[in-house]
C-alpha cells in the first residue's frame, strides 16, 4: 500500500467497550513502525492504534486523556515476507479478569505471553470507534507521521458490538492443514461494522458487510491476486545482499544502488524442487549490468554469489542471461544465447525442473540460442539443461556494483498481473488458469504460488 491509506468517520458512535478486529496481513519491509489501524481525536489526546513496531511485534495501544489506558505489545516477531499472517483482535471490557478484555489470535492461535501487557480497567471506553474520529487503516496521516504499511491486507473485518474469537473467521484446511479465511464469516457486523473485501479494483473501499460504511481512498491502491488462499512469490528481503537497493511494491521492483559487494544478490520467495514454472522480468533501465534467472536453495552459497561473479560463478548453482548483452552466465563462464536488452523489455523464464533445464525469451519469443529472440516455445533453445532434479531453486537477481551511477532496475511478475503498479496489458493465464501474464505461458508451466504447487503436491 505504501504510501496509500483509507479514511472513514463515523457520524455516530459505536459501542466502545465490545468489538472484533480481524485482518490478514503480508509484510513487505521489517524494521519500521507501520500503522494498521489508528484513531485519535481533541488534538491526539485520545488515540486508538494497531501497529508493526520497528522492531517486528505487534503493537496495541489505546491512549486516553494523554495516558495509556491500553498496551500490549507482543514477544512474538512478525518477520516472515513470504506469509500472510491472520489477526483477530477481540475486545470485552465488561469482562470481570483483566486479561479476558483483549485477546489476540494469530493464525487461529491466542496470544498469552506479551512484553509490555497493560489491559484496561474494567467496563472503559476504548479510542476506537468514536463519533467523528477518523477510522485509518494503513497510515497515520492526520498525525503528521505517516507510518503508512508497506504490505497488503486482505479480508479486514471490524465488528462493532461483539468480540468474537479467531475461528469466526478462519479455519483449518483438511488437506493442507493449513489456517485459512472464511470468505463469509457468520458474523453480526453492528452499526460501523464493516467488511473490506478489495474486491472491485475501482473501489477498494467498498464495504461489503451490508452497512455501506465505505472508505476513501487516499493515494494509489494497487490490487493484488496474492491473497491467504493463494500466496505469490515475491522477491525476498531476507535473503539477499541489498546494501544500497531497495525492493519495493511489495518487493517486486528491485533498484540498484553502489555496493559493498560486487554483486547485490535477491532471490524469491518459493523454491519448488520440481514442475515447470513461468515468470517475467521487466528492464525499467538495463544500464547496469543484470543477470537474471535461478540459483539453488542452499543459504551458505548466497553471499559467495554476491561476492563472486553473480550468477556465472561456477559453484553456487547459478545460471541465467545478462541483460545488457543477452548472454548466458552460468557454470563459471558467459557465451551468446539471446541478444541485449533495451529499457522496457520484458524478459520471459520457463523452468522446467522435472527436466533440469531453463529457456529464456524476450517480448514474446523464445532463444534460438545463437544470439537470436525469435523461436516460438516449441523451438525455442534452452539456456542450460543442467540443472540437478530433485534440487530446489529460487527465482535469482544479480545487479552489478554500479558505484551510484545509472543503478539498475528492473519489476517482476510472477503472476499477479502488474509490473510496478501498471498491470499486464495481455492478461494471459497459464493452462491451470491461476495467475496472470504479458506474454503467452508455454503449456504445462504455472505460476508460482501456492495453488499451483498445492495442485501438484496434493493430486
Amino acid at each position: 500500500m505504501a504510501s496509500t491509506y483509507l479514511t472513514r468517520t463515523p457520524s455516530g458512535d459505536g459501542n466502545r467497550k465490545t468489538m472484533t478486529f480481524s485482518f490478514w496481513f503480508k509484510r513487505s519491509i521489517l524494521g519500521s513502525t507501520e500503522r494498521i489501524f489508528s484513531t485519535w481525536s481533541n488534538s491526539a489526546a485520545n488515540q486508538f492504534w494497531i501497529r508493526w513496531t520497528s522492531s517486528n511485534e505487534l503493537y496495541l495501544v489505546s491512549y486516553t486523556s494523554s495516558s495509556f489506558t491500553t498496551q500490549l505489545i507482543t514477544t512474538q516477531l512478525f518477520r516472515d515476507v513470504s506469509a500472510w499472517y491472520h489477526i483477530v483482535i477481540a475486545y470485552d471490557t465488561t469482562q470481570a479478569t483483566a486479561s479476558n478484555r483483549i485477546k489476540l489470535y494469530v493464525n487461529g492461535t491466542q496470544v498469552t505471553t506479551f512484553s509490555t501487557e497493560t489491559y484496561p480497567t474494567q467496563n472503559l471506553d476504548t479510542e476506537w470507534n468514536r463519533s467523528s474520529a477518523p477510522n485509518i487503516i494503513g497510515g497515520e496521516p492526520t498525525g503528521g507521521n505517516g507510518e503508512y504499511i508497506s504490505g497488503s491486507m486482505s479480508h479486514v473485518h471490524f465488528i462493532d458490538g461483539t468480540a468474537y474469537d479467531a475461528s469466526a473467521f478462519g479455519e483449518t484446511d483438511a488437506t493442507t492443514g493449513i489456517w485459512k479465511p472464511k470468505t463469509a464469516p457468520s458474523v453480526t457486523y453492528g452499526t460501523n461494522g464493516f467488511f473490506l473485501k478489495f474486491e472491485n479494483s475501482g473501489s477498494m473501499g467498498t464495504d461489503s458487510s451490508g452497512n455501506a460504511n465505505n472508505f476513501t481512498v487516499n493515494g494509489t491502491m494497487t490490487q493484488t491476486i496474492d491473497t491467504p488462499s493463494n500466496v505469490f512469490c515475491t522477491l525476498n528481503p531476507l535473503n539477499s545482499t541489498l546494501t544500497n537497493s531497495t525492493l519495493s511494491d511489495g518487493n517486486l521492483q528491485f533498484a540498484g544502488g553502489s555496493q559493498s559487494v560486487n554483486y547485490a544478490f535477491t532471490s524469491g520467495t518459493i523454491a519448488p524442487s520440481q514442475g515447470k514454472w513461468y515468470w517475467e522480468v521487466k528492464a525499467v533501465d538495463n544500464a547496469e549490468i543484470d543477470q537474471v534467472g535461478v540459483a539453488k536453495m542452499d543459504l551458505a552459497q548466497f553471499a559467495s554469489i554476491s561476492n563472486s561473479g553473480g550468477l556465472q560463478a561456477t559453484t553456487y548453482g547459478g545460471k541465467g542471461v545478462q541483460l545488457t548483452n543477452g548472454v548466458k552466465v552460468g557454470d563459471g563462464s558467459q557465451s551468446t544465447y539471446m541478444g541485449g536488452f533495451s529499457a522496457n523489455d520484458i524478459l520471459m523464464v520457463a523452468l522446467n525442473l522435472d527436466s533440469g533445464s531453463i529457456y529464456f525469451g524476450r517480448n514474446g519469443q523464445w532463444s534460438d540460442g545463437a544470439g537470436n529472440a525469435n523461436q516460438t516455445f516449441a523451438n525455442a533453445v534452452a539456456a542450460f539443461t543442467n540443472l540437478t532434479v530433485g534440487d530446489a531453486y529460487v527465482a535469482a537477481h544479480c545487479m552489478r556494483n554500479s558505484g551510484g551511477s545509472n543503478p539498475g532496475e528492473s519489476e517482476y511478475n510472477f503472476g499477479n498481473g502488474y509490473f510496478g503498479t501498471t498491470p499486464v496489458s495481455s492478461a494471459e493465464n497459464p493452462d491451470d488458469g491461476i495467475g496472470i501474464f504479458e506474454y503467452t505461458v508455454p503449456t504445462g508451466y504455472k505460476a508460482l504460488c501456492t495453488k499451483s504447487i498445492n495442485a501438484q503436491e496434493y493430486s
